[in-house]
């Protein structure tokens, strides 16, 4: 016997009595959750773990963070924020071709416009702001793309689509009279000319170092739809002779590969219909002009 809370006098039985009830409490006859654990217990006593619903992917974070201070400038007075780029790198479509043309126009774009905006361009457009004294980050922002436009005119149809990857150089004066394959090194482009008039271009690349084309005036000695080199034996179609084994003729290979291959000598077509045409127009005798 002992005495107990409040000064009451608990016998030994009492206390053994209460003993087992704390414990079936403890114990418990039926599961009892247990908050900030993740779990409950089973009728043993043993902790069953439980799996917290998932929160939702698309839905606000738990604790919403902090709108930051507007920037200020030297007044204290809030600083607007920066405008919008019109166009900057990874912009592409028919504005991008045009703002191509207009950087064409003022001689700081050197090729045909593509509608893609990349490092190209990036580089003609800091070239403009410096130019105009603005801000060189190669976006085109409302500022530089209103000077550009007022700096320019609308490009024709003609500027926005050429028919070669690279502008068409200024003519040899040889290929200004009568009809001439005009082919230049320097924009690697040949122009079926007629009477100083361009009647198609086309791109073109020619032999490596160790094979050159070779320059000067000739004239077409013979004519070979479906060539075959009997040296290399590749395929040449409409094949063109203008000097010894070196010839005008349509290339598969710079079709597929571009400008990272070259030819053993002959000045490669990649456009198949267009030296089609020039094959057909082009007559034994006719005049090549090469020239760089």
């Amino acid at each position: 016997m002992r005495r107990g809370a409040g000064g009451r006098t608990v016998r030994g039985g009492q206390v053994a009595a209460a003993a087992l009830v704390v414990a079936a409490l403890a114990v418990g006859c039926r599961p009892v959750t247990v908050t900030g654990t993740g779990g409950s217990a089973d009728k043993s006593g043993r902790h069953l773990p439980t799996t917290a619903a998932p929160a939702p992917d698309d839905g606000p974070p738990a604790t919403a963070r902090p709108t930051p201070p507007p920037t200020q400038d030297r007044t204290g007075r809030p600083t607007p924020p920066a405008p919008q780029p019109v166009m900057a790198a990874g912009s592409q479509g028919p504005r991008v071709r045009e703002l191509q043309a207009r950087l064409a126009q003022l001689g700081l774009f050197d090729r045909s416009p593509t509608g893609y905006y990349a490092s190209v361009t990036a580089a003609a457009v800091r070239a403009f702001q410096r130019q105009q004294g603005l801000s060189r980050s190669g976006a085109v922002q409302p500022a530089a793309w209103s000077a550009l436009r007022s700096r320019t005119r609308q490009p024709s149809h003609a500027e926005l689509y050429p028919p070669t990857a690279k502008p068409i150089g200024a003519p040899d004066p040889r290929c200004m009279t009568g009809r001439v394959i005009c082919i230049s090194k320097r924009s690697d482009t040949l122009a079926w000319m007629v009477d100083g008039r361009v009647v198609s271009a086309m791109d073109v690349r020619f032999g490596s170092q160790y094979t050159p084309t070779r320059e000067g005036t000739f004239a077409i000695t013979f004519k070979s739809r479906h060539h075959v080199s009997t040296i290399y034996h590749s395929p040449m179609p409409y094949a063109m002779f203008f000097s010894g084994g070196q010839a005008v003729h349509y290339s598969s290979d710079f079709a597929a590969r571009g400008y990272s291959g070259a030819s053993h000598g002959c000045v490669n077509v990649r456009d198949k219909e267009k030296i089609a045409a020039l094959f057909a127009a082009a007559k034994k005798g006719t005049k090549v002009v090469v020239h760089r």
